[in-house]
């Protein structure tokens, strides 16, 4: 229940032919971007990119194949995957996920198996969970992938525990669901880190709530990690039974916010009620977080140029290709990339919120978001849509979510999680009562995440993350605003 997020403008979709024998352009990144926006393989224009000796190039021009979701380019990224250089493998076996169908399904699976390379790991996981939820495996290609999907639970590398416990929702309608709600069970009793544990508990609540042991999300509530909390307390408001409204009502005294709030909406639930969808007030005895230091404050806002007219669609001609995409290490490819990155400054009636925007993942989003940004786009826009442990919402004009520019944005899926406080575009989505995001849909509406939001992995467009300000969060209710969004200095 997302809401009607933004418009329904179509992107236009008319290929962009390029001769595989014409010259190299001047910037292959932006030739790369405009083939991607089109969603287009250009002819055998990035079947030549994906074998440039520029390695960076190449790693760029296979997540572009990926984004077109041409079955056409499923060869073109077989040839990569048991390539020397593991960005190369990570990125040509994510953009085989994005893809999908059954073609995509076995290479997904032996790269599942095989590959040791955490990178690599990390983009399997990703692209099994597309290829099951997607049902294209066979029965024993699922087994295979359910089976090691568990095993890489235990493996020495936290984000990797992570993610497999992330991917095993996707496994929840399989003929052994039950057998991976005992393997998440037991991998939370053992987990020293927080970061996994709230991952097992997050798969927990999204997907197994009512058949996971009570024991298991009764130790959650007392996890010292906070998130670990709020996904046992979302996951007892899923069961459903009200016999835990005893568990529950201690949490509503919890020293974070973010506890507090969805403890009071799992009670609320528990007692028959519904999910807040608007948040107009803060609740009655939850503690928001005061005021922090505002590390940023001394940073001078960039000059902007305020046009009278509509902000015009981002040109691909115009993104930024200093910081390379190279996810060669787990870290690269769940983060952002060494080097520069543009930051916004939100400045709002409940104080600054700062914003670090990731180019290398997703380019043509973030040209459009500082395009707005520099246009004063967002100066006075309210935050019209707030739900409690979820999400706050912005970038409509009007207020009311219905509001745009005139043009639309392709999407740009990438790696990144949907954890706390990332920055995202928003979507339509079709009516129910099969209601899914539509591809391609976003424009000038954009959320932040005020807990992980993991199930938005598959669809929306991260381009950023919250590095100040996060307090502010915690204070927004609907009749807030953005009094200016404003560039300052990019980071170092």
């Amino acid at each position: 229940m997302f809401l009607r997020l933004i418009f329904c403008l179509t992107l236009a979709s008319a290929p962009i032919l390029v001769s595989a024998s014409a010259a190299p352009p001047a910037n292959p990144y932006v030739q790369i971007e405009r083939l991607e926006a089109s969603r287009s393989l250009g002819n055998g224009a990035l079947a030549e990119f994906v074998t440039s000796s520029d390695r960076h190039v190449a790693i760029r021009a296979a997540l572009a194949i990926g984004r077109t979701k041409q079955s056409a380019g499923i060869p073109l990224l077989l040839r990569h995957l048991n390539d020397s250089d593991i960005a190369m493998r990570a990125t040509s076996i994510y953009a085989l996920g994005l893809i999908g169908g059954i073609p995509a399904a076995q290479p997904v699976l032996d790269a599942l198996l095989r590959d040791r390379a955490g990178a690599v790991q990390v983009a399997a996981l990703d692209a099994t969970d597309r290829v099951e939820t997607a049902h294209m495996f066979s029965v024993t290609q699922e087994r295979q992938a359910g089976r090691r999907v568990r095993e890489l639970l235990g493996v020495g590398d936290v984000i990797v525990r992570g993610r497999a416990a992330t991917a095993l929702e996707a496994f929840h309608g399989s003929t052994f669901s039950q057998d991976v709600v005992g393997t998440l069970a037991r991998g939370y009793a053992r987990e020293p880190d927080s970061y996994v544990r709230w991952h097992i508990m997050w798969t927990l609540f999204r997907a197994y709530a009512k058949r996971a042991p009570v024991e298991t999300l009764q130790s959650g509530l007392h996890d010292r990690n906070e998130l670990v909390r709020i996904e046992a307390v979302r996951a007892f408001g899923r069961r459903g039974d009200k016999s835990a409204l005893a568990l529950l009502q201690p949490l509503a005294a919890d020293p974070s916010w973010r506890v507090q709030e969805q403890t009071m909406e799992s009670i609320k639930v528990l007692q028959g009620g519904s999910l807040t969808a608007h948040l107009q007030t803060i609740p009655a005895g939850v503690h928001t977080p005061a005021p922090g230091p505002d590390k940023f404050a001394s940073l001078p806002a960039l000059p902007r140029a305020v046009s009278s007219t509509k902000p015009q669609k981002p040109s691909a001609d115009a993104i930024s290709t200093t910081t390379k995409l190279d996810p060669a290490t787990i870290a690269s490819m769940t983060g952002s990339a060494k080097g520069v990155h543009p930051r916004v400054r939100l400045v709002t009636t409940q104080g600054n919120i700062y914003v670090e925007l990731f180019p290398e993942w997703a380019p043509l989003t973030v040209e459009n978001f500082l395009n707005l940004t520099s246009s004063g786009y967002y100066d006075n826009n309210r935050w019209f849509r707030i739900v409690p442990d979820f999400v706050v919402q912005t970038g409509d004009p009007n207020g009311d979510g219905n509001g745009d520019a005139g043009y639309t944005i392709p999407a740009e899926e990438n790696p990144i999680e949907q954890s706390s406080y990332v920055i995202s575009m928003g979507m339509n989505y079709t009516d129910p009562p099969n209601a899914h995001a539509i591809r391609d849909s976003a424009g000038t509406q954009f959320y932040i995440t005020l807990s992980p939001q993991l199930h938005l992995n598959r669809d929306f467009t991260v381009f950023g993350r919250v590095i100040g300000g996060t307090d502010v969060l915690g204070r927004l209710i609907e009749s807030d605003k953005i009094i200016r969004a404003e560039r300052i200095p990019d980071s170092p």
